[in-house]
């Protein structure tokens, strides 16, 4: 199918799609350095900000993919929801499927947005889809039973203009053990910025004293101060806190092992600053989630009519 990449980030709702044949013929990223990944890794650049953008001016396709901004509905956010302009940037889409109609949508943003103003936000984005003639299917799912060592909850919601597909449908997908060793790089090539400070370790040791500790491990420090330790990584998150989570209590997560929390392959190209990888994969999909949900549209709409 032909799709457009919504909100692309640094492609990791596309990646997947790509991989199972499908054609890209339209993304738009308004981030500059998120674009600048998205370019180095894809061979092509996001048009901007899609606000500016005639859906006319949109190629036809048949699949709308769209990970629409989620800091309005975040629990790192103030929640404001559709009263935050990031939050009517649904709207963009409800914009553009109502021009072009494509037969498939999949979209994503954090579970917050389920719950948000009581239920009312998704309420709303709900009932606009279904008026524009889609079956629907969504389900909260969580980036650990795919594979990577990472505690990401996410709300997808799939939408079929035929019937036939909404209900063959199905989000029961087999879990895949993770093991947060495999995504390690090894202490040695670990370069020494990546480590705490002294009087960080010391407060993460003193609010440890008495607890199970292991290894490998990642200590996650949560608003209150209070120290865990588990064997996964807590959501990325963009605005969270430098020293937030250490690996092993001692160091900070390199790039590399950043992106592969969240699933993206070695091969993927490196080409801004550890800063900017903070932000990017903290805004970014687990790329083995997303790879499960589009290899079940794939086969639906390969055997379905």
């Amino acid at each position: 199918m032909d799709f457009i990449d919504l909100f692309a980030g640094i492609g990791g709702i596309r990646l997947p799609y790509d991989e199972l044949g499908h054609h890209c013929v339209f993304s738009s990223e308004w981030d500059k350095a998120a674009a600048d990944t998205y370019e180095a890794n894809f061979g092509e650049r996001p048009q901007g900000d899609i606000t500016k953008i005639k859906a006319e001016d949109i190629p036809p396709h048949q699949l709308l993919l769209a990970g629409f901004p989620c800091q309005a509905f975040s629990i790192m956010g103030k929640r404001e929801g559709f009263a935050d302009t990031r939050g009517t940037m649904f709207f963009e889409i409800e914009r553009i499927l109502q021009y072009h109609h494509p037969a498939v949508i999949m979209l994503e943003n954090v579970k917050q947005l389920v719950s948000h103003d009581h239920g009312n936000t998704f309420k709303v984005i709900i009932e606009k889809l279904k008026a524009l003639g889609y079956h629907l299917k969504w389900k909260v799912l969580n980036a650990l039973d795919f594979g990577v060592p990472q505690k990401r909850e996410r709300v997808i919601i799939v939408g079929f203009l035929s019937q036939a597909r909404q209900e063959a449908f199905n989000f029961d997908f087999p879990i895949v053990p993770y093991n947060l060793k495999d995504i390690l790089e090894p202490d040695g090539d670990i370069d020494a910025s990546y480590y705490a400070s002294e009087h960080i370790l010391n407060k993460r040791r003193e609010k440890t004293v008495g607890k199970d500790v292991f290894y490998p491990s990642v200590w996650h420090e949560n608003k209150a101060g209070d120290i865990s330790l588990h064997p996964y990584a807590c959501a990325l998150r963009t605005g969270a806190s430098y020293n937030y989570q250490l690996i092993n209590g001692v160091r900070r997560p390199t790039s590399r092992e950043l992106l592969r929390f969240q699933g993206f392959p070695d091969s993927y190209k490196i080409v801004v600053s550890h800063q900017e990888i903070r932000r990017q994969t903290g805004n970014s999909v687990a790329v083995p989630m997303i790879r499960a949900i589009a290899t079940e549209i794939t086969n639906i709409v390969n055997n379905i009519d």
